[in-house]
């Protein structure tokens, strides 16, 4: 089948979210052609290039979504005309009424959360993350589940798009002063979350502009018949923006649409505008939680990554019927050599151990030639009486009994005895096989933190955590391996290394032992001198992850593959994915998160049962082969469900009849446009091979050094 792949900051781009997985998604279903539309974050990430594409790849087209230009020279006019001016004017005032009249409702149904445990505002479209259990939402339909709302907003938004592909001007009419007097008016009529009733014109302005770049999209023809319209169905690997295409397709064609999130979309606009205004981060929450559930209507099935994801989806309004947790597929493979390497040093260095146990087992128990049989319990005594009775004594019989007894009572003892000292012999082989284990891999008490350097990431609480481990198990060490995320990053990862110097005096930056003598070492993953991210894993006894803010914990998933215990913070998805095979601990508390490594460190047979038991999981749950077996079937259902049904019309508008040959079915383009197709804008780009210099696909270093 012919699958449209719609993208936003990531694939076919060498950087940026959702490329790995949707590249091996492509490669997994060769069978399938799969038509790429791709919108750009940065001129950055444009100029590094594309991924090598496989041949099942036919098309692909890119617009960017980070510069705004005008779209009026495309159609070789601008929004002229007074009858286009009043169809813009009013159908941008129902979506900003829309969006007015959603803002209030969502602070309301914010402030009947109550307040954060964590510290964050009442409302929490104000202040709060969402990974605190008090705002964390209910599961219910959610607060942008009004049906009159609903359909005015859907219904502006398809008027706009409408208004683009005849008119063209789209861009410069969002941008123009009278998209910003219809803010005024919206916000000043009653019923208006009451933060916008004040807001002044550089708040509207803000808002204005962040509209018009959400709904660059609309002003591409990526819809059209030769396009999207072409396809049997629209996959959407994010909302928001990246599935406005597909949303009109589906609208104008009648394409089925499958909407991918990985993430919280809606999560990820809180955070951003945590520094706005109240009446900006109002308005913004209300128009991305207003288009979330137009998406979510409109979509034939949404696959949520994990269930945090489910959550939040649920609470924009989607409809459970529709939803299907789908889990990111990650190549285990390249775990898979490290641990057989560990599996092979621990077999020859508990050999002996097994040997030992083996030779003593024999010892313990002689063979049946050498030693008497045991009788079972009260045989003593019945064969004392019988002998005593062919003597017919009484005085012999009583002495016979016991004899009889005494000797039974001193082989329950020494039967107990030996069970005893077996359990403890086997008990403490075992503990010694497993500090073998460990010593051949490497591990001893090393802590690992792998993932992306950044505050959410808490590393400040996990320095003052290390401290305290210190304090009980002096031999343990911390590897932090990861990536700085921008200048704060860089900037929190100074600081981090200033508390390290602090916390523990001796391994301070004029510390010149090598890094794997000091308490806390710092490493850049895909450094020159950087090891593999596979063994920093295996060299590790726990790995740990200790975030305040966190979707799908990358890092965890990765140390499981090679067979890792961890200690992690309860945010995010990070309990669905470990499930029973770590141990997991409250953000933000030191002491606690402490106490669980410690617990790890000084049971190495335990840590060695949720190794072995976080692998098993991952491979069941989180390989490359499931996520693509379920994404096959998920477009054999959609399809199944809502086939295509093409109707041609003449000139006249009059219906063709067998306007459809039966080639339309086969890939390619084998039927001609259903209307004349308009020119696209000039900053879309329509090509099918790759920028003239394209940047070569790196090797990853790991995905959760990224995360």
């Amino acid at each position: 089948m012919r699958i449209g792949l719609l993208t936003e900051g990531g694939y076919p781009y060498v950087s940026g979210d959702a490329r790995l997985w949707c590249d091996r998604l492509v490669r997994g279903l060769a069978r399938h052609e799969f038509r790429v539309y791709a919108l750009s974050r940065s001129l950055r990430q444009e100029d590094e290039g594309w991924m090598p594409l496989p041949p099942q790849v036919t098309r692909v087209r890119t617009a960017p979504l980070w510069t705004a230009v005008d779209d009026g020279a495309a159609h070789g006019r601008d929004l002229h005309g007074r009858r286009a001016r009043r169809r813009f004017t009013e159908a941008y005032a129902d979506l900003a009424r829309a969006v007015c009249e959603g803002g209030a409702a969502e602070g309301r149904a914010s402030r009947s959360r109550g307040a954060c445990a964590n510290g964050c505002a009442e409302d929490g479209v104000n202040g709060c993350t969402g990974d605190c259990a008090s705002a964390r939402p209910s599961g219910r339909t959610g607060d942008y589940g009004d049906d009159r709302q609903a359909d005015r907003f859907g219904n502006a938004l398809y008027a706009l798009a409408d208004l683009a592909r005849e008119e063209g001007g789209l861009g410069s009419a969002l941008r123009s002063e009278g998209a910003l007097r219809v803010w005024e008016r919206a916000c000043r009529t009653p019923g208006t979350v009451r933060t916008a009733h004040g807001a002044r014109v550089g708040e509207l302005l803000a808002v204005a502009r962040h509209v018009e770049r959400a709904l660059r999209p609309l002003s591409l023809d990526w819809y059209e018949d030769a396009e999207l319209g072409a396809v049997d169905l629209c996959h959407a690997t994010a909302g928001g923006s990246a599935a406005l295409p597909a949303l009109l397709a589906r609208h104008f064609s009648g394409v089925p649409l499958l909407v991918t999130e990985y993430g919280v979309p809606l999560r990820t606009h809180y955070l951003a505008t945590a520094d706005a205004p109240p009446a900006v981060r109002a308005l913004l929450a209300s128009f991305h939680g207003r288009l979330a559930a137009e998406v979510y209507r409109r979509a034939a099935r949404i696959t949520p990554g994990n269930a945090h994801v489910r959550r939040w989806q649920e609470h924009c309004g989607a409809d459970r019927a529709k939803l299907r947790t789908v889990y990111p597929g990650m190549e285990a493979s390249r775990f898979a050599e490290v641990v057989a390497d560990v599996a092979d040093a621990a077999e020859w260095a508990g050999s002996a151990e097994r040997a030992e146990r083996a030779e003593r087992a024999e010892r313990a128990e002689p063979a049946e030639t050498s030693a008497p049989r045991r009788s079972e319990p009260g045989g003593a005594a019945r064969r004392a009486a019988g002998a005593a009775a062919t003597t017919g004594g009484t005085f012999e019989r009583e002495a016979f009994e016991r004899e009889a007894f005494k000797r039974e009572a001193a082989e329950r003892e020494a039967a107990e005895r030996e069970a005893f000292e077996r359990e403890a012999f086997e008990r403490e082989a075992a503990e010694r096989e497993s500090a073998a284990h460990e010593s051949a891999s490497g591990a001893g008490d090393t802590l690992v933190w792998v993932g992306r350097v950044e505050p959410a990431k808490d590393l400040v609480s996990l320095l003052h955590a290390f401290a305290e481990v210190r304090a009980h198990v002096p031999t343990a060490r911390l590897r932090i391996v990861g990536t700085a995320a921008g200048a704060e990053g860089r900037a929190y990862l100074e600081h981090c290394e200033h508390l390290a110097a602090r916390l523990f005096p001796d391994d301070g930056h004029e510390d010149t032992r090598p890094s794997g003598d000091r308490p806390v070492s710092f490493e850049e993953a895909g450094a020159p001198d950087a090891p593999d991210l596979a063994a920093v894993y295996a060299a590790g006894a726990v790995v740990v992850l200790s975030s305040v803010v966190e979707g799908f914990p990358v890092s965890l998933v990765e140390a499981m593959f090679c067979g890792r215990a961890t200690v992690s913070t309860d945010v995010g998805a990070v309990v669905e994915v470990i499930g029973g095979t770590g141990l997991v601990v409250p953000p933000r508390e030191p002491a606690a998160l402490a106490r669980a490594c410690v617990a790890l460190l000084r049971d190495p047979a335990r840590r060695r049962r949720l190794g072995e038991a976080a692998r098993a999981r991952a491979l069941e749950l989180f390989t490359v082969e499931q996520n693509v077996m379920a994404f096959d079937d998920l477009y054999l259902d959609v399809v199944s469900h809502s086939p295509r049904r093409r109707v041609l019309v003449d000139d006249r508008g009059a219906p063709l009849p067998f306007g459809t040959p039966a080639e339309a079915r086969l890939p390619g383009n084998w039927t001609g446009p259903r209307r004349p197709l308009r020119r696209a804008p000039l900053w879309a780009s329509d090509t099918t091979t790759p920028p003239a210099a394209p940047a070569q696909r790196p090797e990853p270093v790991g995905e959760g050094a990224a995360r």
